[in-house]
């Protein structure tokens, strides 16, 4: 049996010149405006070309499909994520109960910073959560976590670790996204955060005894 072909999201071409630069960044911007406007089901690369103002033949010049262009935009906000992620967890000069209470906070301020465009996102994830650039992309988010496991856990076996950071991860990200869905208040995000930071430093203390 043959295993499904992978969409292919990776851009036909990268922007050498200012001009095609430009062309890219404003065919994203376009495709931001039809994702809220159209939302996933109706996404098209036509109404993107339209949107941007150029042919369709501009836009599949450097996007092969429409599951390119909505990757593009998913792998730029994965990409400030992990950063975020990064910078937080692998400061060293902080303890890794108080850089995982700063991340859980960090995460949480995120996910309401253009939380239509991130819902959108989510709903559009089946074009493309399968591709290479997809799982590689998680990969390095899941290298992250395992770094910091080790230096918080280090005397847990390694599968406990890797099961503890799993399940905080997906925590973490299942709350943001329900709590995106709303419009709550920062002095209820910051509660929130609270609540959730004491219960992961909580479940790290009960591993370690």
């Amino acid at each position: 049996m043959n295993k499904p072909r992978r969409p292919e999201i990776s851009l036909r071409k990268s922007p050498q010149q200012a001009r095609s630069t430009e062309l890219v960044a404003a065919i994203l911007q376009a495709a931001v405006q039809v994702l809220l406007r159209e939302g996933a089901t109706r996404f098209t690369t036509a109404r993107v070309a339209e949107r941007a103002g150029v042919s369709v033949g501009s836009v599949y010049q450097y996007f092969p499909n429409k599951a390119a262009i909505l990757f593009r935009l998913q792998a730029d906000e994965w990409q400030q994520t992990t950063a975020m992620v990064r910078a937080l967890l692998q400061d060293q000069r902080k303890a890794p109960a108080r850089r995982l209470r700063e991340l859980v906070h960090a995460f949480l301020r995120s996910e309401f910073a253009e939380a239509q465009v991130r819902m959108a996102l989510a709903d559009a994830a089946p074009l493309y959560r399968d591709a290479r650039e997809a799982q590689e992309m998680r990969h390095d988010w899941d290298g992250i976590i395992a770094q910091f496991m080790r230096e918080a856990l280090p005397g847990v076996s390694a599968p406990r670790r890797k099961r503890a950071g799993e399940l905080m991860m997906t925590t973490l990200t299942t709350a943001g996204e329900h709590l995106s869905r709303d419009t709550p208040a920062a002095k209820e995000i910051r509660a929130y955060g609270e609540a959730m930071a004491d219960m992961f430093c909580a479940y790290l203390e009960s591993l370690q005894r």
